[in-house]
């Protein structure tokens, strides 16, 4: 009877179909640095960690020599937006001039990312970073301070993203068994912001966000921001197909997500606890993301929950209603943002895609999505 020659059992092949290297590496990017601040005493800072940590997830199934260009556009982004977000909050910028910090950085991102092959090409990390960031307040002097936190986060993420290129090298002619193949192509379009897909993406992301933002303040919620991210999250990257499943998953999912918070938070475990459900939540997230959106919104919903839990203290219910309420509003405001721009292409076709503004899958560019 002859033996298999590289056994490779059947549970191991269907770990290796997850995305385990790079969940491992986010859980790791959000909870080092969540750590850090505990033992400091300066878990109020754990937002702009978080934020520069996102860097992380950026990369996925990228070969190492693509993962160095897109990594660190979205570490430059990431960071710039956080940066931005705390100059907001020094200045005590209102509702006008942070909408218009808004709109520059959602263009800006978009066409940037989809020049340099970033994925995902989607601006909602920075639009989150920027806005939660403009929301806390720094009237203590300790804006460059709190930049540095992001700063140093973002690094560690770099880092991170990046470590995967020694642990190959390491196993040498075992890596095809140890380690997933790195199939993805993501090149320069350098030509790519003369197309007019582009362009409209930018237009569905900016009328979505700023609608989505302008309800959430004349509601009088109490954190508006998370209506805005919540329509960016809905609008699908430039050259998708326009769907409006993403919306229904995201309700739903978040749904969910704000009933394990509730069970999460309301024993008032202690910090450390926290961390590592913020850690497990994003190795979860990060698992399940570019599987099935809904059922890891069970896992990013408690995750951003507790991160702004953990930044600024509010009553649980108020925190976990406005979540519930802002998602909606939100979710809704992107759907007619997605309707309205699939009839707009009815009416107005949009051109061929060519080798330098290729068109993608419907959920291939988006990639993880979150808070």
């Amino acid at each position: 009877m002859t033996r298999d020659a590289t056994p490779n059992p059947a549970w191991w092949r269907r770990a290796r179909e997850l995305d385990l290297e790079v969940a491992l590496r986010a859980a790791i990017a959000a909870a080092v640095p969540l750590a850090i601040l505990v033992a400091l005493g300066r878990i109020d800072w754990a937002a702009y960690a978080a934020f520069g940590g996102m860097t992380a997830i950026f990369g996925r199934s990228e070969p190492y020599r693509t993962r160095l260009r897109t990594v660190s556009a979205a570490a430059v982004v990431q960071l710039s937006a956080t940066g931005l977000g705390i100059l907001l909050a020094v200045v005590g910028a209102g509702p006008l001039l942070q909408a218009v910090v808004l709109a520059l950085v959602v263009a800006a991102v978009i066409v940037a990312y989809n020049m340099l092959g970033v994925t995902p090409a989607t601006p909602l990390f920075a639009v989150f970073g920027l806005l939660v960031c403009a929301a806390l307040p720094v009237d203590d002097g300790s804006g460059w301070q709190r930049w540095g936190v992001a700063a140093a986060a973002t690094a560690f993420a770099w880092l991170l993203a990046m470590s995967g290129w020694l642990l190959r090298r390491a196993a040498g002619a075992r890596e095809p068994r140890l380690f997933r193949p790195l199939p993805r192509r993501t090149p320069l379009r350098v030509h790519g912001h003369t197309d007019p897909r582009l362009w409209l993406n930018v237009g569905q992301n900016l009328v979505a966000a700023l609608g989505a933002g302008a309800i959430a303040l004349a509601l009088g919620t109490g954190h508006p921001y998370w209506a805005v991210v919540s329509a960016v999250a809905v609008i699908p990257p430039a050259r998708a197909a326009h769907t409006v499943s993403r919306a229904v998953h995201r309700v739903l999912g978040t749904v969910a997500g704000v009933g394990v918070a509730a069970l999460l938070l309301w024993p008032e475990p202690s910090v450390w606890l926290l961390v590592v459900a913020v850690a497990i939540c994003q190795f979860g997230a990060e698992v399940l993301v570019t599987r099935h959106y809904g059922t890891a919104l069970v896992f990013i919903t408690p995750m951003a929950l507790t991160v702004a839990h953990l930044a600024s203290p509010a009553p649980l219910v108020g925190l976990l209603g406005d979540r519930l309420l802002e998602t909606v509003v939100g979710a809704a405001v992107g759907v007619v943002v997605v309707l309205a721009a699939r009839r707009f292409v009815e009416v107005v076709p949009m051109p061929p895609p060519t080798t330098a503004t290729p068109s993608i899958e419907p959920d291939g560019d988006a990639g993880p999505a979150r808070p």
